[in-house]
């Protein structure tokens, strides 16, 4: 980029980091090829028949109708910027000096600037051409998705979160089959917005009072696709990549051996539901395009909810939990079996709703392994989202995450969310469609070998050991809340991860590795870049605090200032992809796709140490989510799903006992809190 690009970017100075964006991205050691995508042509022939009167207005068709294209700014997004092999070294130094003694960092610096003068120039230099000559996607953009599919660990646990939704409040509308028909077409009226073009682009408005009106949208609706980018941010407004929305709907993850592809098929008309680990599809959309009535659906909904078929004794659900390459070989046996055409359906329907028995009483921790795993012979990890509705009508999304980040998955969530609350089509007293749903609700059958039989009693012995090894843990407290955080002058966020940092120290006495997820979607086919919570800045902190006779609150309060200083640069560094991370992860596979030597820097136990993300945090920046999580990303870390709002903070947290004390580090997460509150709060 120029500095004219440079200076333009600067504007964007993202409190964005994760504000509208962040999801967990997963295990940034794992590794991953180009993604895949193959089409089907197999639709349910037996759901193409449908009513011959409804309503086809665009009133019920879409969700809105953007005065902007959906893809208007996508060719002219700038390009994710390369950061300069001399500050990603200076970075990736900073960082390790906070985790390393003196000697080990000693070495690890000498490492480096051999690095830089030497095979780490000359890698810097070729991804560099490579990306001259590739300039329709990010430098990331192929080895994120290779380290995605290439890894042969389950899904489940390792990558897949959720996000749960909050409790629908007004009477009736919570009933699982209502408050699934309402959401299932809200979701549809959404993929027929993006699908014709007519979807709001996502857009960051650094002043929304001036860019987030028509003036900006008609004017820049005139600019040319080529440079709509740069008009929109002379408004101040940043317009982000939306690659990723392709695969949200109608694709799915296709276990292979050694690496998986992604599988979409926008021509599908049908929808999945699973109930007591059966497979149920139907129409959703009619031969000509046309979203079907409410009440057609709704009736279809009320008799998969309502099917009383018992649950098979082995149901292939469980397949979709199992190491990726035993999947693939179980696949491979379900198609010689006969089983192609309802793995094709599962495959290419719009996406999956699964009716849970389980009542999960508003428990936290219940609600969450719910949601997070629940049932294994009732989900379907691989397809790009399932959405979850158990017996008491609460309701969470869980996403594959090898497809895309959180822009297109936050998009979709927080529309639907606005369309049930205000457009919602079916309600407690809707009287079903005068159908017989039986004539176009299909059950699939599944053959099954003795040997894929064996298979699934062994993929639910696994399934059991591994979910029931987690560990889970809340902490919901009124300590302090973003107003106090704004009042005091420092980043609500920043407070959070320094919090983290210091319940680490005081549990253990030292610093870890530690990961936060930031979008660089600022950018074209941009992903994430780690921000790396653990800083000089806060060890001197946790190490004052923890201190039998420590420091004045002046002085604490004054290093609370500091960090979150600190943590908001590497807010903006990450942001406009200035990291480390993605630099020295995509200089690693350009030498192993070259077939180099491995440079030492990335056989040096630093870099591991670095890479094995003990702390690894996500929050929920928008206020349609209830609470989400995700397992740790390595057996002796933590998972971190957190929050801050106005006046309290919360976390969810999971471990792998022994390995970690998950209860000890919220105790001393709340100590942490209130030294926090005490220093900014007290003269």
């Amino acid at each position: 980029m120029g500095k004219r690009d440079y200076l333009v970017m600067d504007l964007f100075y993202l409190y964005l980091k994760r504000r509208m964006l962040t999801i967990k991205c997963r295990n940034i050691n794992r590794l991953l090829p180009q993604v895949h995508t193959s089409g089907c042509s197999l639709v349910a022939r037996s759901l193409s028949a449908s009513p011959s009167c409804y309503s086809t207005s665009d009133e019920y068709q879409y969700i809105h109708k953007s005065k902007v294209p959906t893809m208007h700014f996508q060719k002219s997004l700038l390009r994710l910027p390369i950061p300069d092999l001399e500050k990603t070294c200076s970075r990736y130094l900073r960082s390790q000096k906070a985790l390393l003694s003196d000697e080990e960092f000693k070495v690890t610096e000498n490492i480096v600037n051999q690095f830089k003068t030497g095979s780490g120039s000359d890698l810097a230099a070729m991804l560099k051409l490579q990306d001259k000559e590739n300039k329709h996607t990010s430098y990331i953009s192929g080895p994120w998705f290779d380290m995605y599919l290439s890894d042969r660990v389950p899904v489940v646990l390792n990558y897949n979160p959720f996000l749960a939704f909050w409790p629908e409040e007004r009477p009736g509308y919570g009933d699982p089959v209502v408050r699934a028909t309402n959401i299932l077409i809200s979701s549809m009226r959404f993929m027929k917005t993006l699908r014709d073009g007519m979807l709001e682009p996502v857009v960051y408005h650094l002043n929304a009072a001036k860019s987030d009106t028509d003036t900006f949208r008609n004017v820049v609706k005139w600019i040319p696709s080529a440079i709509s980018s740069y008009g929109a941010y002379a408004f101040k407004a940043f317009p982000l990549d939306m690659s990723q929305f392709g695969n949200l709907f109608n694709s799915t993850r296709i276990p292979m051996i050694g690496k998986d592809i992604l599988k979409c098929d926008p021509t599908a008309r049908h929808m999945l539901f699973m109930k007591n680990g059966n497979f149920y599809v139907f129409d959703i959309i009619d031969k000509d395009g046309n979203l079907l009535p409410p009440d057609h659906i709704h009736t279809c909904v009320s008799y998969v909810a309502n099917d009383p078929t018992p649950a098979p004794e082995h149901s292939i659900a469980i397949f979709s939990s199992e190491n990726r390459d035993t999947w693939a070989r179980c696949r491979d046996e379900l198609i010689a079996a006969g089983n192609e055409e309802a793995l094709n359906l599962i495959d290419t329907a719009a996406f999956n709703i699964v009716f849970d028995d389980v009542r999960t009483e508003l428990d936290p921790i219940k609600t969450y392994r719910t949601f997070l795993y629940g049932n294994g012979k009732n989900r379907w990890f691989d397809k790009s989202f399932s959405l979850i509705f158990t017996a008491d009508g609460q309701t969470a999304l869980n996403f594959e995450h090898a497809w895309g980040d959180g822009v297109a998955v936050m998009s979709y969530f927080n529309e639907v969310v606005k369309d049930v609350k205000h457009k919602a089509r079916i309600h407690p007293d809707s009287k079903p469609a005068n159908i017989d749903a039986s004539q176009y609700v299909r059950k699939l059958e599944f053959n099954l070998t003795p040997s894929l039989k064996g298979a699934i009693d062994k993929a639910i012995q696994t399934y059991e050991t591994n979910t029931s090894a987690l560990h889970v843990d809340v902490l919901d407290s009124d300590i302090f809340g973003k107003s106090f955080c704004k009042k005091h002058k420092v980043s609500p966020d920043a407070m959070m991860q320094l919090g983290f940092q210091t319940a680490y120290y005081l549990q253990h006495g030292q610093t870890v590795a530690s990961y936060e997820s930031c979008s660089t979607s600022a950018f074209k086919h941009g992903r994430t870049e780690t921000l790396r919570p653990a800083t000089l800045e806060t060890l001197a902190f946790t190490k004052a605090a923890a201190s039998p006779q420590p420091p004045c609150r002046t002085e604490l309060k004054n290093l609370i200032i500091e960090c979150s200083k600190v943590h908001g640069n590497l807010t903006k560094e990450a942001a406009m992809g200035q990291g480390f991370d993605r630099h020295l992860f995509a200089m690693r596979k350009l030498a192993e796709a070259k077939g180099m030597k491995m440079p030492d820097l990335y056989t040096d136990p630093a870099y591991s140490k670095i890479n094995h993300i003990i702390i690894s945090t996500s929050t929920l920046p928008s206020t349609d989510i209830n609470f989400g999580g995700f397992a740790p990303v390595v057996r002796d870390g933590f998972g971190v799903g957190y929050q801050i709002q106005d006046n309290r903070l919360g976390i969810v947290l999971s471990s792998y006992p022994p390995h970690r004390d998950g209860p000890g580090f919220i105790e001393c997460a709340e100590k942490a809190y209130k030294i926090i509150h005490d220093a900014l709060s007290k003269p």
